[in-house]
């Protein structure tokens, strides 16, 4: 395949190994390409190498310890020379002024400085890190103090991920791409890049766009979560069951009410509006308000779970057991980033109330005791569901005390 009139694309340089690398690495030495992945961490470096994983995703196992068997990827602490270098860090947040957290882009600038010094004229680097307005650029000039050539010698794009855990493997393939390049002509060699392995519609647009679409979509998805868990806890006051309301209202041919929850977690959702909010705090109330719903569900849960297990105590006469079923952010995954679960869990257990812990795809947890769910279902007096994972579904709970905030024992 050919871009920019060079000679076609061979070798990719991924920068990360995590959620969205480890799976696009696999991906694109499954279609053809030779793959370096490179990661800061010694330890997902051997594990790669050794044909396996570090993260929970169907069928990566496969596709990651078929493509390290075949010689088509090979992972490394460094970037070596390749045509193509995609930079799929972590994009955390900072605290920031008038309570708004900032974004926090080292580690995508640490990535460009890291293979500036391996760069080649024709070279194509693509963006995959979720990432505020303008970092593409920002990136282009970290590489062009490095390396010297600037964006008419090397094509530099974004290109946001759009994917879902547990199906990343396949969305990665079949979801549409906006390929947002600093010029024309790199907006189209990312397009030609992507045409290799994805069969969704690659659209081109300028890099500024590219980055606030990533945003926006996550920003949309987080102000209508926001009313959903606004309407759970009028349902709470008014004395209604908020499932069954927003089933009936979603009768309405134009009304898509989605399921309340614990909160909001992951790294896009929780994050991305943050990254709007930042760059204009004083056009973004809607935005702003949003985030503080989804984040003041978590301390409504907080607070309810604490209240019920003082009655309970009242009742039992001595210390209440509570069952706290799911740590992830969504169902099936074991990604702990920004999760609600982990922290409403975790400050239940701050606030010195016994609870139980169970999150069937974890082995373990550095600060958390894992139990397994058939000691909390045998031992807990108060079951609190906060992730729908499969394995809470079905369960046998006549006659306990559960509070259900996913909605998995209906």
């Amino acid at each position: 395949m050919a871009f920019g009139g060079c000679e076609s694309v061979s070798t990719c340089c991924v920068l990360g190994l995590g959620y969205i690398g480890l799976p696009t690495a696999a991906v694109l030495a499954r279609s053809g390409h030779r793959v370096v992945g490179v990661d800061v961490s010694s330890k997902v470096v051997a594990i790669v190498n050794q044909g396996q994983i570090h993260i929970l995703e169907p069928d990566l196992d496969q596709a990651v310890a078929a493509a390290v068997a075949s010689g088509a990827l090979m992972a490394q602490l460094t970037p070596a020379a390749a045509d193509v270098f995609l930079i799929a860090v972590p994009t955390p947040f900072r605290g920031g002024a008038h309570g708004i957290p900032q974004p926090n882009i080292d580690y995508v600038l640490a990535a460009a400085r890291a293979i500036a010094t391996v760069l080649r004229p024709g070279n194509l680097v693509l963006i995959e890190s979720t990432s505020p307005v303008g970092t593409t650029e920002k990136v282009a000039d970290e590489l062009r103090k490095i390396s010297g050539f600037n964006s008419d010698q090397i094509h530099i794009a974004y290109c946001p991920e759009r994917v879902l855990p547990g199906r990343i493997l396949q969305e990665l393939i079949a979801n549409d791409r906006v390929i947002g390049g600093l010029t024309p002509a790199a907006a189209e060699a990312g397009q030609a890049f992507y045409a290799s392995f994805c069969q969704g519609q690659l659209i081109t647009t300028n890099s500024r766009t590219a980055e606030l679409v990533k945003l926006t979509e996550n920003s949309f998805r987080d102000v209508n979560i926001a009313f959903a868990n606004e309407l759970s806890l009028v349902c709470d006051h008014l004395e209604i069951n908020p499932r069954e309301l927003i089933r009936l209202a979603n009768h309405h041919p134009r009304v898509n009410v989605l399921q309340p929850g614990c909160g909001v977690g992951g790294h896009c959702i929780a994050i991305d509006p943050w990254f709007i909010a930042s760059a204009a705090p004083h056009c973004t109330p809607l935005i702003q308000t949003s985030r503080h719903v989804n984040d003041g569900k978590s301390r409504w849960v907080i607070e309810q779970v604490q209240a019920r297990a003082a009655a309970l105590e009242d009742q039992l006469g001595r210390t209440a057991r509570i069952g706290c079923l799911g740590l992830a952010f969504k169902p099936n995954v074991d990604d702990l980033r920004e999760s609600p679960a982990l922290h409403i869990t975790t400050e239940l257990l701050v606030a010195g109330l016994d609870v139980l812990a169970c999150e069937p795809n974890l082995h373990d947890h550095p600060i958390i005791k894992l139990d397994t769910l058939k000691r909390v279902l045998e031992d807990a007096d108060l079951l609190v569901f906060l992730v729908a994972h499969t394995a809470f579904k079905g369960l046998d709970l006549d006659g306990r005390s559960v509070f259900d905030l996913c909605g998995v024992t209906k």
